[in-house]
């Protein structure tokens, strides 16, 4: 069994601890040792010095779309065929891992059962890629957001309890991790970010009971305080958005904050606000005022839910041509930006939060004994700079499962001691 030796590193263990000097000791795919100072014995590990880097949990994003091609719009989501499609999937898969992501958690899929593909082919070794808990297409209701009047879209449009159950049940024996539900949509009037609430109580209800006698998990895009409230209510895990959360919504995400997570998925409006020109993407009036106030929003809410103790996690609905895969580490800095947290916390939520999101609490997302070796050497402080996080380059190695997918360069050491 294969043994490596992380030595002469800053040591940030992912629960929100001050980060301390010390080495970590991988057996296999688990981290077996973890020392404050030198580990007194290596045996025959390899010996990877850090000279002083960060070694850290890799990152976890908690909105994941590895089947959103950086498109333009959500009409284009699907429009390659559906073999080029995973092609194009399990490349963004391998950009994700290069990027410090070791586990993803699904917000949906582009087309059914193509990340239960995806996430068992990275299973088993056959392609590069983070964990990953695969999801359904969305499901939406007629009308809803994301009905785009076709079949062949990234929405799967269903009415009724019996549809939605039905459905379900057919993921289910599929292989999908998590259902994903759409309760709101774009309301109408002044006010750029009006909701209504498009799914009913009854169809919430449905999805809800067959995850819980299957086992899964269910996500929901939800961004009316009623959605919110109907989601907690039903048993829903993971609320996305929570854009217009009122003091009920609020109180109730706090009363099951052992057993929910919100990700306020800010990446689209911050992106399409500050870098829409970049990509080429314009902005009209009203798309602008929409961000504005969403982040403004958006940002109050979140800090006063890490306020209340509820989990708020990284992760962005990357994707889009605005706001492409590869920059979902520009969360954590939003989060300290925008919502107050320390740069301690947004690290915490983006690796010991995420591992509990991802189901492995304990043993995903930190570095202690037991834990799966999912590792990250940055070179540099990501405390005193959050933003070191967004360079690829910063990455001296990433390791997921006890395996570099980015190995060490063994130069490095020799360079160092030479200019010493």
């Amino acid at each position: 069994m294969s043994e490596t030796l992380f030595t002469n590193v800053s040591v940030i263990d992912g629960t929100g601890a001050k980060p301390f000097d010390g080495a970590v000791l991988v057996r296999g795919n688990r981290i077996v040792a973890v020392t404050r100072g030198d580990m007194p014995e290596a045996g025959d590990a390899e010996i990877v010095d850090g000279g002083g880097a960060t070694l850290m949990p890799g990152l976890i994003d908690a909105h994941a779309h590895l089947s959103f091609l950086d498109a333009a719009t959500l009409g284009d989501i699907n429009n390659l065929s559906a073999e080029r499609h995973v092609l194009e999937t399990a490349k963004n898969a391998r950009k994700m891992l290069e990027h410090g992501f070791t586990s993803m958690f699904s917000g949906s899929s582009a087309r059914d059962n193509l990340e239960v593909a995806l996430r068992d082919a990275i299973d088993t070794g056959d392609i590069p890629g983070p964990r990953l808990k695969a999801a359904t297409r969305q499901m939406t209701v007629t009308g809803g957001f994301g009905d785009l009047g076709r079949d062949d879209a990234y929405s799967l449009v269903l009415d009724g309890p019996e549809a939605f159950r039905s459905a379900c049940r057919a993921a289910a024996r599929a292989g999908v991790d998590t259902f994903k539900i759409v309760p709101s949509a774009p309301g109408s009037g002044p006010d750029p970010l009006a909701e209504d609430t498009a799914m009913s109580d009854e169809e919430v209800a449905a999805v809800c009971a067959v995850a819980r006698q299957r086992n899964r998990m269910v996500a929901a895009h939800a961004r009316s305080a009623e959605a919110v409230k109907m989601c907690v209510r039903n048993g829903v895990q993971v609320i996305y958005h929570a854009t217009l959360a009122d003091d009920e919504a609020k109180d109730m995400l706090e009363a099951e904050r052992d057993r929910v997570f919100v990700a306020p998925a800010m990446g689209l409006p911050y992106g399409r606000l500050t870098e829409g020109e970049k990509y080429g993407v314009s902005t009209d009036d009203f798309t602008r005022a929409r961000a504005e106030k969403e982040i403004e929003t958006v940002s109050e809410t979140m800090a006063e839910l890490r306020k209340r103790g509820i989990r708020v996690l990284p992760g962005g609905d990357y994707g889009f041509k605005w706001n492409p895969h590869g920059r979902n580490a520009r969360d954590l800095a939003m989060f300290v930006e925008l919502f107050g947290f320390s740069p301690l916390e947004a690290i915490q939520a983006a690796t010991q939060a995420g591992g509990e999101l991802m189901g492995e609490p304990g043993r995903l997302g930190v570095i202690a004994e037991g834990a799966f070796a999912d590792l990250l050497l940055v070179d540099g402080d990501p405390v005193a700079d959050i933003a070191l996080l967004q360079d690829r380059e910063r990455f001296l190695a990433v390791m997921k499962d006890g395996a570099f997918h980015t190995a060490p360069d063994p130069n490095r050491q020799a360079r160092r001691v030479a200019a010493e």
